[in-house]
């Protein structure tokens, strides 16, 4: 098959989630047999036309020169693109900026979007965008040719809202065996003695109560947060915090060894996501043994089930941060690894995606 990825910043994964996932997608596929090209912004660090047998497209995105509008420029350049090049699949990740522009996919195309999390619920946009983000949403369950939910929850969402049936896929992770305790000599850590978030610093992600809670709880280990801080809400968080010797900024981290490592070597993970379905993050740190603490709402708690602690509150942060020591929980670990083995591997996720190509391929749209 000829398959298309397109919604991302592109690969290798520079940003988040769905880079990462694009780029895991990619890389599976390619390994099956099939051509597949995943479209880059044109600012992306990685310059090449191939990245590890995938074919790179460097479209123009100007988002950083005009904002929020550049999305819009570059989904629907990218749209452009794909109507010269004969992809049997388009796999369109999310819907925030590429839905108002459904009608330029090529029509012998088969069309798929990965419908993400309820985009419109973010804290972050005002009441303005929501209200364009559901409608946003609307329009690329109707047109799209099938759909893809990344949790159950999306799943149900998506049946009971719209009317229609979506594939459950969720995303993949690796299992992580190759620890290095020399990674933490560069962040100035020991072992089991740090506690620590992955996340983009937004006030959907549970930041702000996670950071209160060490505060409260009086933590007297390093709190690491790990997450691009130059934003708007990053900098809010760097200056309430600016005083609290526990709470260390750290910015982006994107090697995956690192980031897998010091999860590992955390005593405490915590997940504050509370908008979205099955978050790469999240499965990430239960492939690296890290002993989580999530907030506690359907998306975490299905993928999660008994194996976690679950936060509601600034108090309830204080409590396990207070109580809680990794070395007494080794069953929790131990049950979320044999998940991602039996549930998450990324070879399930390729096969699964494969599938529903083939599928939708052979059969009429949902």
């Amino acid at each position: 098959m000829k398959i298309a990825i397109l919604g991302t910043r592109g690969i290798p994964n520079n940003y988040g989630g769905f880079e990462q996932f694009a780029e895991y997608l990619a890389l599976g596929l390619v390994k099956k047999g099939h051509d597949v090209t995943v479209y880059n912004s044109h600012s992306h660090p990685y310059q090449n036309d191939v990245w590890r047998d995938v074919k790179i497209r460097h479209i123009y995105d100007p988002e950083k020169t005009i904002g929020t509008a550049g999305q819009f420029v570059y989904d629907f350049l990218s749209i452009l693109d794909t109507r010269t090049k004969k992809f049997d699949v388009i796999l369109e990740l999310g819907y925030t900026s590429s839905s108002v522009f459904f009608c330029f996919h090529p029509k012998k195309s088969v069309v798929i979007t990965n419908m993400d999390g309820l985009e419109w619920k973010r804290a972050k946009y005002s009441h303005r965008v929501q209200k364009y983000l559901l409608w946003a949403e609307a329009l690329a369950a109707k047109k799209s040719d099938f759909l893809v939910s990344d949790s159950m929850g999306i799943q149900d969402y998506i049946k009971e809202k719209y009317g229609l049936d979506s594939r459950y896929i969720p995303y993949g992770a690796h299992l992580f065996d190759g620890e290095n305790d020399g990674v933490l000599v560069e962040y100035g850590l020991q072992p089991y003695k740090y506690n620590m978030l992955i996340a983009r610093l937004e006030p959907e992600n549970s930041i702000e109560i996670i950071l209160d809670g060490v505060v409260k709880g009086k933590s007297e280990v390093p709190f690491l947060v790990i997450g691009n801080n130059e934003t708007k809400f990053g900098m809010y968080l760097k200056e309430k915090y600016t005083n609290v010797k526990e709470v260390v900024f750290v910015g982006g981290i994107y090697e995956i060894e690192t980031l897998n490592n010091l999860r590992f070597f955390s005593n405490l993970y915590f997940h504050g996501h509370t908008v979205g379905g099955t978050n790469p993050s999240l499965l990430e740190a239960m492939a690296s043994s890290s002993l989580i603490c999530a907030h506690a709402n359907t998306f975490n708690s299905t993928i999660l089930e008994d194996d976690a602690f679950f936060f509601s509150s600034v108090d309830d942060v204080a409590t396990v941060l207070k109580n809680v020591n990794k070395i007494e929980h080794d069953a929790k670990l131990v049950a979320n690894r044999a998940k991602i083995m039996e549930l998450y591997s990324w070879d399930k996720i390729t096969a699964a995606y494969e599938k529903l190509f083939m599928d939708a391929l052979d059969c009429p749209a949902v």
